[in-house]
């Protein structure tokens, strides 16, 4: 790290989230985190969601950015797409969470507190660490597939994180180079397991910070049966991958 504040950029993927993507911004602008910046990443989304980013960066004096992608290709895609941009910018600490408002903006200073202190190569917002927990309007059964999602993956990848699929993230800019972006393949969920994966094979530490997942209250999942499909294949890819 830098002595002064080091170049924070969370990179939020966008499609179809014009009502919630204000509200994050905001969220984030609270924070009073010096030298913090927000990297929109829009997937060509046909609710204006691309129009809502620009005119937040118009207006946000240098510190909101926007990517727009002429494609929907994938959750993964579209975070290899925003996190290439931030190193590109200079960034020293790279965010990666959601712009639905599942994850908690008020997490990040721990986080990156925890960049800055410990021998951390990245830190995960985790929902099963003590004093971590999920919305109370998740049902049983989802609780049930989350937390079988995660032993699953431990199970065959021995990532011995409590959290494996975490999407909230916050990385060293020389992790997010170590584990090299361009070589990286799985899209969907399955990506955050194989960043994971990358990070324990380098031998380099994960550490976890407990949130609160909250359901969203705008817009609706992009969890499908076929994104369901690569992340249970994903774990296997991964463990015989030459």
């Amino acid at each position: 790290m830098t002595s002064s504040a080091p170049k924070i950029v969370v990179v939020v993927p966008t499609y179809n989230e014009r009502e919630n993507l204000p509200v994050l911004a905001g969220l984030l602008a609270e924070l009073e985190l010096p030298n913090l910046h927000l990297l929109v990443v829009d997937d060509n989304s046909p609710d204006g969601t691309g129009e809502v980013a620009d005119k937040l960066a118009a207006e946000s004096g240098g510190t909101v950015g926007v990517l727009h992608r002429t494609a929907k290709d994938g959750l993964g895609r579209a975070y290899l797409a925003g996190m290439a941009r931030a190193l590109d910018e200079g960034a020293e600490i790279v965010v990666q969470m959601d712009a639905d408002l599942s994850h908690p903006s008020t997490a990040i200073p721990a986080m990156v507190q925890i960049l800055e202190t410990t021998d951390a190569a990245v830190v995960l917002g985790s929902r099963y660490v003590p004093g971590g927990s999920t919305a109370s309007e998740w049902p049983w059964h989802r609780k049930a597939l989350s937390a079988w999602a995660n032993f699953y993956v431990n199970t065959i990848l021995r990532l011995h994180v409590k959290d494996a699929t975490a999407g909230f993230k916050a990385w060293r800019a020389a992790t997010l180079r170590a584990i090299d972006l361009p070589s990286v393949h799985s899209n969907g969920y399955s990506f955050q397991v194989e960043m994971n994966y990358r990070v324990v094979k380098r031998g380099m530490t994960i550490r976890e910070v407990p949130i609160r997942f909250e359901e969203r209250a705008i817009g609706v999942s992009k969890m499908s049966l076929g994104v369901q499909l690569e992340s249970a294949m994903a774990p296997w890819k991964l463990l015989f991958k030459r």
